[in-house]
């Protein structure tokens, strides 16, 4: 069976211009243009459809999509199970924001006792299970299982009190990348405080600290998109390879 691209649209939820741009990038073509100049799409373009809508729930990339659907080691079943996996922990975090949205129902209307600690539970599980989405397999794979879990569990431990602290703390960090952007001087009092700022919220979530480790995961910033991503966008400019280089410098 054959569709127009206002068939596909109206089908897939996509506008006709997206379908047109995913056309110009090589993304997804359609199977042929007939006679009058309009384009018709297959059964095999609406499969492909379906796989980018799967990357682009998951805040993927238009370029890392087609490159991984023009892999020659792309298998349907594998990321169709991926995609499963996925969407399961998202459904989790659903369901744990809605606990805790169901439990502070109760505790204004008085049925129940909620803690300060039961009123963020949610949250912090929430957060923890977006950075296992997004960062878990590199963390697991260069600090080991067992590391990871322990900060999970001092992560979940933590008082409102000391959370609010590493929110103020990171802000303060921006503060400081700030300063050094303007100079990029290494050897100044702001270098000095992004490490120190870094390192002092850090220690909010590591069961103890280690130069070496801190310096592989500053590291890891400048290597991996999605950390550069984080820090660029948040300070509104590139500022991760200062962050890094400050590490490296009076970590020790």
């Amino acid at each position: 069976m054959e569709y127009t691209i206002k068939k596909v649209a109206e089908m897939s939820g996509v506008s006709a211009r997206t379908l047109r741009y995913y056309d110009e990038l090589g993304l997804l073509k359609p199977a042929r243009i007939n006679s009058s100049g309009y384009r018709i799409y297959s059964q095999n373009e609406i499969d492909r459809l379906q796989q980018i809508l799967f990357y682009r729930s998951l805040e993927m990339k238009l370029e890392d999509i087609q490159e991984l659907l023009s892999s020659p080691d792309f298998d349907v079943q594998v990321t169709l199970q991926s995609h499963y996996k996925q969407l399961v922990k998202k459904r989790v975090q659903i369901e744990q924001l809605i606990q805790t949205v169901e439990k502070t129902l109760r505790h204004h209307k008085g049925e129940i006792s909620m803690s300060n600690k039961e009123k963020f539970a949610g949250f912090k599980k929430e957060k923890l299970a977006e950075n296992e989405s997004k960062y878990g397999k590199e963390i697991r794979e260069k600090y080991g299982e067992e590391t990871v879990e322990a900060s999970n569990k001092k992560w979940m431990n933590m008082s409102e009190d000391d959370y609010n602290k590493m929110q103020s703390i990171e802000t303060e960090l921006f503060i400081e990348l700030e300063n050094l952007s303007q100079t990029g001087d290494l050897e100044s009092e702001a270098a000095k405080n992004v490490y120190k700022k870094h390192k002092e919220w850090l220690q909010y979530s590591w069961n103890s600290y280690s130069a070496e480790a801190h310096i592989g995961l500053a590291n890891m910033y400048v290597a991996d998109e999605r950390f550069a991503q984080y820090y660029n966008e948040r300070a509104g400019k590139a500022v991760v390879e200062l962050l890094r280089n400050s590490i490296v410098k009076y970590a020790k």
